[in-house]
């Protein structure tokens, strides 16, 4: 995959440990509902979207700057 500026970026892996660890251990789901779920579905069974992955203020004032109307 390539960003904007043509520059590489690396994709992360899913993180299916944490998720099937989530689902069938934490959860006590069965697999057949596991594997029924959607990804939203299980993020909000999760307690909702992960925030420690949100674009801070300065990141989107730099994009902001790097990219006016």
């Amino acid at each position: 995959m390539r960003a904007a500026g043509g520059d590489r970026v690396r994709a992360r892996p899913f993180p299916w440990e944490a998720a099937m660890t989530l689902g069938l251990h934490r959860l006590r789901l069965s697999p057949q509902v596991f594997w029924a779920l959607t990804l939203p579905e299980l993020a909000a069974m999760a307690g909702g979207p992960d925030r420690s992955a949100a674009i801070s203020r300065r990141d989107v004032e730099a994009l902001m700057a790097r990219f006016p109307d």
